[in-house]
Order: C-alpha cells, then sequence, then structure tokens
C-alpha cells in the first residue's frame, strides 16, 4: 500500500510479529522503536482497559521522541474470564496458565494506538473469543519443553504449534498474534497515513 505524501511511520513495539503483519499488507515502518514503561495492571484493571492504556502509554512515550512521525503501538492481553494471564515469569508459571486454559474460553483483548504529527490519538480495542481443547499434561509439558512460550500473553503463541490447541476463534487472527491488521489499516486510513 503507498501512503500519501510519504509520511513517516514509527512502530513503537519491540515485537518482530507486529512488523511482520505490517508487512503482510506492504507497510514498512521508518523507524522501531520498543519503549520501556511499566506493563503493570492497577487495581481492578480490567484487561480491555489495560491493552487501551498500554497501547497508549507506549505510543506517548515514543511520540515525545518522534512527534514528526506517526507513532503506532498496540499491546495484547489475554484474559481467562477477567483474570489476566501476563506473560509468564517462569515454566511453572506457563504450566500454570496452560492448565487454565485447557477446555476453556478465553479472551484476547487488543489495544492499539496511533498518534498522528499532528497530536491527534486514536484508539481501538479489538476482542478475539478463543476456546482451547483440553490439554493433556504430556502435550503441556511438550509445549513447555518447546519454549515457545516465553514472553508471550497467556503462554502460547498461536502462530506456533499451540495453534493445535485452538478448537474455536471467534474475532482477528492477527490480533491474536499482536496486532488486528483490519483495525490497524483502519486507523492509518482514517487518521491520513494512508
Amino acid at each position: 500500500m503507498a501512503n500519501k505524501n510519504n509520511p513517516i511511520l514509527t512502530l513503537a513495539s519491540g515485537s518482530p510479529r507486529r512488523l511482520d503483519i505490517l508487512n503482510q499488507a506492504n507497510i514498512t515502518p521508518d523507524s522501531v522503536t520498543s519503549p520501556e514503561i511499566d506493563e503493570t495492571p492497577l487495581k481492578h484493571e480490567r484487561p480491555d482497559k489495560l491493552a487501551l492504556r498500554l497501547s497508549l502509554s507506549k505510543a506517548q512515550k515514543v511520540f515525545q521522541e518522534k512527534s514528526d512521525s506517526y507513532v503506532l503501538a498496540a499491546d495484547t492481553v489475554v484474559a481467562c474470564g477477567q483474570q489476566i494471564m501476563d506473560k509468564p515469569k517462569d515454566a511453572q508459571e506457563a504450566r500454570n496458565h496452560l492448565k487454565k486454559l485447557s477446555g476453556r474460553r478465553h479472551q484476547v483483548h487488543g489495544g492499539i494506538c496511533l498518534i498522528a504529527p499532528t497530536g491527534k490519538i486514536l484508539q481501538r480495542h479489538c476482542k478475539t473469543l478463543i476456546q482451547f481443547k483440553p490439554l493433556s499434561d504430556t502435550e503441556i509439558e511438550d509445549y513447555l519443553e518447546a519454549g515457545e512460550w516465553e514472553g508471550k500473553a497467556g503462554a502460547y503463541a498461536i502462530q506456533g504449534y499451540a495453534g493445535s490447541f485452538i478448537k474455536y476463534l471467534s474475532g482477528s487472527y492477527t490480533n491474536v498474534v499482536g496486532l488486528s491488521l483490519y483495525d490497524t489499516i483502519k486507523m492509518l486510513k482514517s487518521s491520513g497515513y494512508l
């Protein structure tokens, strides 16, 4: 996709998956920077609100340095009910997450924030509903051993082997990977970038 008058796009994310998703639509950011922010949920913060707040914080932090560009940021929060299933600190926490998700439906909340060079802020929330098949202890242990869970919200990567655990999915697949392409394109168009 050609962008109008060559405006600059900065991706405020260290996720190679988000870059890959943008590349699917022939969008190549001019720069990529990974903002360091505190991702700790606030007391009683809902998963959807957390995803939106974190994407806004990331975009605002990068926009301070890149105010001449469009700054795109996203955050993904996995939740089972209202319980946030964050990135596991170790294999035991990943095991607990996978056991909790086994055979159950859960939600993946995506928060997307785009700040235009004018300072205008656009935000979107997208939710994808997923159901895992019941997982055996052997499947969980094999998955943990493969290491795919590391650094992943909910302790899994849908684009990897965990895709075989998915019995049901309703909503954006790319949201689960890390960035809803549908919503991102709409935002880039409405902001004047595309």
